[in-house]
């Protein structure tokens, strides 16, 4: 009897032990709220097409998203992690609910850094999140991190030439190893590297090829500096994806889906500085697509903006930006577009948890170009937002 009373108690302490050295948070983010806006555009037929639209949607201030995060304690400074985090969309019931935002497992060393395998951010998009005076908002108005009209919660902009739809910067890559460093001297460093590479039998049907190469790659590189109040980030990645069937056209490096046939380098600079009764930011970044195929179809977008965050009173939060930006590329019709957008944004927290917020923003397009005409878009949205 009393050997065991020992071993139930001996098993006790051991799973004790065990628990405390592990641990699984469970965290997301539910904003739902009031979202409209109208579109100004061109038609097939010259005349200036204009719409507007508004319904109870989500995500208009932070995506609403569930995730898993947890940590292992290995010993003598050593831990695993893990984090699963999928979008969900509490308004929609008719597209799929989840999606995968981040997926990576990993093990860290408390003396240099970490390491992590899966689908992640990329380091520009981490870098915005903190120098961001919109902090990634999905409302249209930010030159940086830009959204598509209709409020898909999908950075993106119009088409500019053939190499398809570009967005702000690539978000983030699937197949991708990441290594993060300590904070030295107030400098932390991010890289990573990214391939999925593929080599099948070609085969020919009629003018078609499937098959053969298929290669998607990239690296990427960061770093931040903190000295007392200020921040400055420092980012570069280069995206490459070729493939060998001549029927597939150039498009973007976009999320974890990978380009086509496509080189994509990407480059991020900003700045905080927080002056107590306000936080200041600015921000620059350049993107470049080139065609694999044709070296000269190529679209760079180029955009810097400004703006304030401030806390008027314990309980009220606002914010404002504005920022310009530019298209050049070579290709279909050799459009230039210049563009502009601003944002302005309130928070009133009802606690730590929870607040209503309040947001407009604005971006205009203008161009003498008939495949890239002038066009413009306003988008606002007043809602709750709940994290856990």
């Amino acid at each position: 009897m009393k050997k065991s009373l020992l071993a139930v108690a001996a098993i006790g302490a051991f799973a004790s032990a065990a628990q405390a050295q592990s641990s699984v948070t469970v965290y997301g983010i539910l904003d739902v709220g009031y979202i409209g806006g109208n579109v100004r555009s061109a038609s097939s037929t010259g005349v200036p097409a204009k719409g507007t639209y508004s319904s109870i949607g989500s995500s208009a201030e932070s995506t609403s998203r569930l995730g898993f995060r947890g940590t292992e304690d290995l010993g003598g400074g050593m831990s695993a992690f893990f984090t699963i985090e999928t979008g969900v969309q509490p308004t929609n019931v008719t597209a799929s609910t989840f999606n995968n935002r981040q997926t990576f497992v990993g093990l860290k060393d408390n003396k240099i850094g970490a390491i992590s395998f899966g689908t992640q951010y990329t380091p520009i998009h981490s870098a915005v999140a903190v120098t961001s005076a919109n902090q990634q908002n999905n409302m249209v108005g930010d030159a940086i991190y830009p959204i598509a009209p209709a409020n898909s919660g999908n950075a993106g902009v119009v088409q500019a030439t053939s190499t398809s739809n570009t967005d702000g910067y690539t978000i983030r890559t699937s197949n991708m190893v990441k290594v993060e460093s300590n904070t030295v001297a107030g400098f932390k460093g991010t890289a990573f590297y990214t391939a999925n590479n593929q080599d099948t039998t070609q085969a020919a049907t009629g003018s078609t090829i499937t098959g053969g190469t298929n290669n998607q790659n990239g690296w990427g590189v960061g770093v931040n500096y903190t000295w007392s109040k200020l921040l400055v980030t420092a980012n570069y990645q280069a995206l490459n994806s070729r493939q060998s069937a001549n029927n597939v056209s150039p498009a973007i490096w976009s999320n974890a889906t990978g380009g086509t046939n496509v080189r994509d380098n990407q480059m991020y600079f900003a700045g905080t500085y927080d002056f107590g009764i306000l936080k200041a930011y600015a921000q620059y970044i350049n993107r470049k697509a080139t065609s694999q195929i044709t070296a000269n179809d190529y679209v760079s977008r180029t955009a810097q903006q400004i703006g304030v965050r401030s806390y008027i009173t314990p309980a009220i939060e606002a914010w404002a930006s504005a920022g310009t930006g530019r298209y050049d590329s070579f290709g279909v019709a050799n459009p230039t577009v210049n563009f502009t957008a601003y944002q302005l944004g309130s928070n009133y927290y009802l606690s730590k948890r929870t607040n209503l917020y309040a947001i407009f923003g604005s971006t205009q397009q203008s161009s003498a170009s008939a495949s890239q005409p002038s066009l413009g878009a306003n988008n606002y949205a007043v809602g709750v937002r709940h994290t856990f």
